[in-house]
């Protein structure tokens, strides 16, 4: 399947709705650009989770084009597309790998959003690419969790590195990298517990994880990925407002972009954040990982509109 099916299979639920929507606003053949055309368009765009400012700034460059004119559905999708298009837009920004030794990805999000099943999606890719993968399970929190990652790592053929319940998670951190510099591994994934941005004493905790990584190889983490669960919908945006500056993070991991009907959430994500959305979680299998490309999701958010565009 490629990257655009993928994206439009995920997004499947939001499009039916927005596409539903979008009859709904063309019930006629042409419709008056007025106030109250304006407003059902700003409604349709708000539903899909965008926010009120992107679904703002699309509805008053339509009432700048089109004010008292009669406009027809491709006119109108023409210049959301374009709109949205550039909202999103971003450089193609895959893993940044580290000029030698391992690429050192710590990977951080509240409880629920979907970290471990992204980890094991990240294992996934990195093993296809032929790389030789260490993973740090240093959510000691939670035993679950451990058993989780540790079943999808033996199912990734990646090496884990674990400690016992309730372990300082920076040591496993430490001796993960230390075993990914000892075994000559390419990459090292590095999980934390579950948090929330406003626990402080959990965020000094990333940055301990951070000094001990840092002792072997200084640049580490190369990477820094919050996983958002694109089914929290605006939740996702307070989420990703604290963890981006409290964890310095790199860019997103955007979960569950299937279970949604809200997949309009990477628009406002994008236009508040300076970090990018690197990866998105297309289903539920390992495999099920896509890097975002915003021309693609845009036109797959589309596709099935009632007219082609």
């Amino acid at each position: 399947m490629g990257l655009f099916d993928s994206f439009k299979q995920a997004l499947k639920k939001t499009s039916d709705v927005l596409n539903t929507d979008i009859r709904d606003l063309f019930k006629r053949e042409g419709r008056l650009v007025d106030e109250d055309f304006l407003r059902d368009l700003y409604a349709m765009l708000v539903k899909t989770d965008m926010g009120t400012g992107p679904a703002g700034k699309i509805r008053d460059k339509i009432a700048t084009d089109f004010r008292a004119r009669v406009v027809h559905m491709n006119d109108v999708l023409k210049v959301v597309k374009a709109e949205l298009k550039q909202l999103v837009a971003q450089p193609e920004a895959p893993i940044k790998h580290a000029a030698s030794g391992p690429t050192v990805v710590l990977v951080v999000g509240v409880n629920g959003s979907g970290k471990t099943t992204s980890i094991a999606k990240l294992m996934h890719l990195f093993r296809q690419q032929g790389k030789k993968v260490v993973v740090g399970a240093g959510d000691t929190f939670r035993a679950a969790a451990v058993d989780q990652l540790t079943i999808w790592a033996e199912r990734e053929q990646a090496e884990i590195v674990k400690a016992q319940p309730g372990s300082d998670p920076a040591a496993v951190a430490h001796r993960a990298v230390a075993r990914a510099l000892e075994s000559r591994a390419e990459v090292c994934i590095i999980d934390t517990a579950g948090r929330l941005q406003t626990q402080t004493n959990l965020m000094q905790q990333l940055e301990k994880i951070y000094r001990v990584m840092g002792k072997l190889i200084p640049d580490a983490p190369h990477e820094v990925l919050l996983v958002v669960d694109a089914t929290a919908g605006q939740n996702a945006l307070s989420q990703a407002q604290g963890f981006s500056q409290a964890a310095r993070c790199t860019g997103i991991f955007l979960a569950k972009l299937d279970g949604t009907a809200k997949g309009g959430v990477v628009i406002p994500i994008r236009e508040r954040f300076a970090i990018p959305v690197k990866f998105v979680g297309v289903g539920e299998k390992a495999g099920d990982i896509e890097i975002f490309r915003a021309e693609e999701f845009v036109d797959a958010l589309f596709a099935d509109a009632p007219r082609a565009v």
